[in-house]
């Protein structure tokens, strides 16, 4: 009688430790839904623990779709509530209080509220992901590699990788019946860019598929389940980042980068050499921010902080700008006709300049600076920018903000907003002529960004893209194939556009 009272006891005693861990595991996944309510702020109704994220957590959608949807069930508001998993963010849809948080009111919001737990990522302690004051600090020491000064010197430089992009094309060319997968291509060639202009490595990224910096790089950007897990944990909570310890990068990647950059580094101190570029403001930043005995010690940087701005130079350097080309000749490649009005004004410029290809030249290619606009519309390299408040913030007349809170201004929505943006799926480059951009509104065209926070390198990857394209589309004529994806689907593993299939286009030799 005794032992089945003790049965009785220990089943009673685990099912009520089974409901008390069950009511403060809901309790917990619901604590945060109650936020846009008692705001009085349009929301969307969340399930617990996902909030409103559910279907991209399963990988269902891209999150793409999920900003989109949540933008058009806001139409007609300046914003709306919206949770990723636990995390409540207010969707910012109105283009005068976007400019007002990227630029106007910007002291407000100079984060961007993307968590990292830098202890297990060192090499995530960088510009991207910094906060005030430190990124601003660290942001004034790297901007002077990209004055139009050090621009100008990168030429000859870039013109070189072109030229190997060429050879590696006519490579590529040779029995594959014309058909190149040019993802993969152009990302070799921005990675041996990069490498040259930015670090002064030789890399030959183009011609060997094995190197290093081009196997590791290409691997940081690989969509996984990995990097999908990493993102729910954050939105969940980010203590549970700190458990879990899933790294930002593949760890093989993250050893390889620390070493190659620390050893540039040291290279160039050691040996004393200096040169007009990306390490030249590192090792600047070093002897400021690092070796300077007479700095307190709060705003000191460490070695690694330096490493790590080596790191998000270069990998941001390649993947954005090769993305962009990339999808830049996907779209010549369904659109000839502007595909040859690109071609026919840069033949029109080297007439004009002698056949020099320089600052004048780059300059007078409008219409290439239209079609590259239109691409970064439909093609943004982020789909989204996230916003922290640093501090109390009144949003609206009705709507104060309070310190902590996290904002999204989903530029994906608004650059396919036909507000904005009339038929938005065409690719129609005249959007961009002067007249056009002249009847829209600021705070809808965000493919960088904008105000203190936005691309340190914007002007180095048009650069880079103007330099490649001139290149190819004097030789090429680049059309779809049979393996050309119409339209193109985006793996759903990760935050970006990444071509699920990659981007196959037809090389055909000009005569």
């Amino acid at each position: 009688m005794y032992q089945l009272t003790s049965i009785t006891d220990c089943r009673i005693y685990i099912a009520t430790a089974f409901l008390i861990a069950v009511s403060i595991t809901y309790y917990f996944s619901i604590s945060t839904f109650d936020k846009w309510k008692k705001l009085n702020v349009p929301y969307i109704k969340p399930i617990p623990l996902f909030g409103n994220f559910m279907k991209v957590a399963l990988v269902k959608d891209h999150p793409l779709e999920f900003f989109d949807k949540i933008y058009y069930k806001f139409s007609g508001l300046k914003y709306g509530g919206l949770f990723q998993m636990r995390t409540p963010y207010l969707m910012i849809r109105d283009p005068e209080i976007i400019i007002n948080v990227l630029i106007k009111d910007f002291s407000y919001f100079p984060d961007r509220g993307i968590y990292s737990d830098f202890s297990n990522n060192p090499l995530s302690e960088n510009l991207f992901f910094m906060e005030n004051p430190r990124w601003k600090t660290i942001r004034n020491k790297l901007s002077p590699a990209f004055t139009s000064g050090k621009l100008k010197i990168m030429y000859d430089q870039i013109k070189e990788c072109g030229t190997k992009l060429m050879e590696n094309i006519d490579g590529d060319l040779m029995g594959t019946n014309g058909e190149i997968e040019v993802k993969d291509t152009m990302g070799k060639y921005s990675t041996d860019v990069i490498g040259t202009c930015a670090f002064g490595l030789k890399l030959n990224a183009i011609s060997n598929d094995e190197n290093p910096f081009r196997k590791y790089g290409k691997s940081i950007f690989i969509p996984s389940m990995r990097m999908l897990f990493r993102e729910l944990c954050l939105m969940v909570t980010p203590t549970l980042l700190k458990v879990v310890r899933v790294k930002d990068f593949p760890p093989e990647a993250t050893d390889f980068f620390h070493e190659a950059f620390k050893e540039t580094l040291t290279y160039r101190i050691e040996n004393k050499i200096v040169r007009n570029d990306f390490v030249n403001c590192l090792m600047q930043a070093r002897n400021d921010l690092t070796l300077n005995t007479n700095l307190p010690k709060e705003e000191k940087f460490s070695e690694s902080q330096i490493v790590a701005n080596a790191f998000v130079m270069f990998a941001a350097g390649f993947e954005t700008t090769s993305g962009t080309l990339s999808y830049i000749l996907y779209e010549l490649a369904l659109n000839v006709p502007v595909q040859e009005k690109v071609r026919q004004e840069f033949q029109l410029n080297l007439s004009k300049n002698n056949g020099q290809i320089d600052n004048e030249f780059l300059t007078g290619l409008n219409y290439m600076e239209m079609v590259i606009a239109e691409t970064l519309r439909m093609y943004p390299p982020l789909i989204a920018l996230f916003r922290k408040a640093s501090k109390t913030y009144r949003l609206s007349d009705d709507l104060i903000l309070e310190k902590g809170q996290k904002i999204v201004i989903p530029i994906y929505s608004l650059h396919f907003d036909s507000n904005y943006y009339p038929d938005p799926k065409k690719f129609d480059p005249e959007r961009f002529s002067p007249e056009e951009k002249a009847k829209r509104p600021s705070g809808v065209y965000l493919p960088f960004g904008d105000g203190p926070r936005a691309c340190i390198g914007k002007r180095f990857a048009e650069l880079e893209i103007k330099l490649a394209l001139v290149e190819i589309l004097s030789k090429f004529e680049v059309l779809p194939c049979k393996k050309t994806v119409i339209p193109l689907k985006y793996s759903k593993k990760v935050l970006t556009l990444m071509p699920e299939h990659g981007i196959w286009l037809k090389f055909k030799k000009i005569a």
